[in-house]
């Protein structure tokens, strides 16, 4: 990655967006991240990585118009440029849906989805003005085959799969990059507290026979995030240990 890029990760104290802040920062990229209520974790990040590498904490929420505009106007006040764009925030309200309520699904719509939108819309013309303007949605499997419970996850992340399609497309024109990471059973946040008899029946579906980690997602978006990822746009690319390869789905 060019030094001195600039990124911005939402959802970024805790779990992947963490783990994303760090290897970003890492590579060379100037960082902030937003966060919603976590300030003890945000706070710990930032003592994490800078200095040497510069790091900003916003504490801002995607859930509104006005949320996603500020994250993209306090990152470009701070580092005068924005060239990395990834949605990574995002919410779990699960149910079957014979017990879905509306407002469980409305906030999962509004937040993993409609937030990514908002910041696309607000952080565009920055990206554009970019010499190599990147976007990268955090999706998941649960987009590509569906995980039982999760209704309103899995049509959030569906969706995010086609909004990076259709930008891929509407932006290629211009240089900027959109891809999506799809990540499986990873070793963090909701999945690390599972019961082990729920981690168990993970691992049964799992080609490798193990879970992922935090670290090798991140990996693949600090390459995405790169010069070298220049002539790959449009693609979901699944970090899943084969679950999806091999036609299986966790449910």
């Amino acid at each position: 990655m060019r030094e001195s890029a600039s990124a911005l990760v939402t959802g970024g104290s805790s779990g992947l967006g963490r783990a994303i802040v760090v290897a970003l920062a890492r590579a060379g990229a100037r960082v902030a991240f937003t966060y919603r209520s976590n300030t003890t974790g945000a706070e710990a990040l930032v003592r994490e990585v800078s200095p040497p590498a510069e790091v900003l904490a916003i504490q801002a929420d995607v859930d509104s118009d006005a949320g996603a505009a500020r994250c993209i106007s306090e990152t470009v006040a701070r580092f005068g440029c924005l060239d990395v764009l990834v949605n990574n925030a995002g919410i779990t309200r699960d149910a079957l849906v014979l017990r879905m309520q509306p407002p469980d699904w409305n906030a999962v719509l509004n937040t993993n989805l409609s937030g990514a939108v908002r910041c696309c819309r607000h952080a565009l013309p920055h990206l554009l003005a970019s010499s190599r303007g990147r976007i990268i949605n955090m999706a998941s499997i649960a987009g590509v085959a569906g995980s039982a419970g999760q209704a309103n996850y899995s049509a959030a992340k569906a969706g995010l799969i086609g909004l990076t399609e259709v930008l891929a497309r509407e932006l290629a024109p211009r240089g900027v990059t959109v891809n999506a990471v799809a990540p499986g059973a990873i070793d963090a946040g909701i999945v690390a507290a599972m019961p082990e008899e729920l981690r168990r029946k993970l691992l049964d579906v799992i080609p490798m026979g193990r879970m992922g980690t935090a670290e090798e997602v991140a990996a693949l978006v600090v390459f995405l995030a790169g010069r070298e990822a220049g002539y790959i746009t449009g693609q979901t690319i699944a970090v899943d240990g084969g679950t999806t390869g091999a036609g299986r789905a966790i449910t």
